[in-house]
């Protein structure tokens, strides 16, 4: 097991690959993050939201070993970030500046090179989202284009898809349900079959339940119709205590109905964390989450019966200086390593920092 840092800059904040995407190419390997201006308040998040959030995106050509990190070449509506409310508080002004326009390329998501990724406005506004395509590996995108709300209160989406033929694909996405609010929010997957021109709700994957919030899903596919899909919950025992845990759920027949499963992790720590899911090459489920309770760090467990039952927990490291880590994205490489990216910090009153793992299990 060996750790790497990507991105670590004095002064700046960096955070939560998990809401942007990661995209593998064979050995070549692209990662989206933000990075902010790093601010010790006292509380979560250690970072200063009266200043801008750079997207960036860090490239690896040699399975994690190495990265090279820039600014993300994408335009983001009102020029705010691609989590507007999360990150920065939006000038309701600005907002017409980059406006997301109906997709006007053509994509083939089969191709070698394609990449999608998703933006957002957070779910404690009026949620809303959009999308972006690269024809190059990420060297390029396009975009912002629109996303549609599906007859939703309000949709709030992180980049998680599974693509089906060259034009059609299956979207994980976290909808709200109360206006104004995260709590009550629940995952759903949509369906584009025209190359991503026009968005269809396709099923809920979870129940809905007033006391809970259940977002940022992950999912994989085992077969031409088990899909597999975890995610992150948040479950409000009273107004001051929650229970913080990922649920796992299967869809038998390609999306169109869903059952629940299990509970992989019944603890994620305070403010809990998403999850990852990756099929290995002899047909092992891992799931990677960070850790927020003593110990923080990250963690993983491992399946061998397709997510029927979960192995004991497997530190992968324990050494943060706080709870404020997490937010992983993986890939595998052709050679089995699992290569993790999240994000890190060292010390109590330090800022936070890009970081893999690189681990064959």
């Amino acid at each position: 097991m060996k750790h790497i840092v990507i991105y670590q800059e004095e002064g700046r904040y960096a955070a939560w690959p998990a809401n942007y995407g990661i995209w593998g190419f064979g050995n070549e390997i692209v990662v989206g993050f933000t990075s902010g201006y790093y601010l010790n308040d006292g509380g979560f998040h250690s970072r200063d939201r009266t200043q801008p959030f750079t997207a960036m995106q860090a490239r690896s050509l040699d399975g994690g070993e190495h990265w090279e990190c820039v600014e993300m070449p994408v335009k983001t509506p009102g020029n705010l970030g691609l989590s507007v409310g999360e990150h920065t508080k939006p000038d309701s002004h600005n907002l017409e500046i980059n406006r997301p326009i109906p997709l006007d390329v053509t994509t083939d998501f089969q191709s070698d090179n394609f990449a999608m990724m998703f933006g957002r406005k957070d779910l404690e506004g009026d949620a809303a989202s959009w999308f972006y395509v690269s024809q190059d590996r990420c060297h390029s995108w396009q975009g912002p284009f629109e996303l549609s709300k599906m007859n939703q209160i309000g949709i709030a989406a992180r980049t998680d898809y599974l693509v089906e033929s060259s034009s059609t694909a299956l979207i994980f996405l976290t909808a709200q349900t109360i206006s104004g609010q995260e709590i009550g929010s629940r995952v759903f997957v949509a369906r584009t079959e025209d190359g991503g021109k026009t968005h269809q709700f396709l099923s809920w994957i979870d129940k809905p339940d007033e006391n809970v919030f259940s977002i940022m899903p992950a999912s994989v596919r085992i077969s031409d119709n088990k899909i597999l899909v975890a995610n992150r919950i948040r479950k409000y025992e009273d107004k001051d205590q929650t229970s913080n845990y990922i649920d796992l759920y299967c869809s038998e027949d390609n999306g169109i109905s869903w059952g629940y499963v299990t509970r992989p992790v019944s603890n994620t720590g305070i403010g809990g964390n998403p999850p990852t899911l990756t099929l290995l090459q002899d047909g092992r489920l891992v799931m990677t989450y960070g850790f927020r309770d003593q110990k923080c760090g990250m963690r993983a467990k491992i399946s061998c019966d397709q997510g029927e039952t979960w192995g004991e927990e497997i530190i992968l490291r324990d050494d943060a200086g706080n709870h404020d880590v997490g937010y992983p994205r993986a890939v595998l490489r052709p050679d089995g390593t699992l290569v993790i990216v999240y994000y890190y910090n060292d010390e109590q009153f330090r800022s936070c920092y890009i970081a893999a793992t690189l681990w064959k299990p």
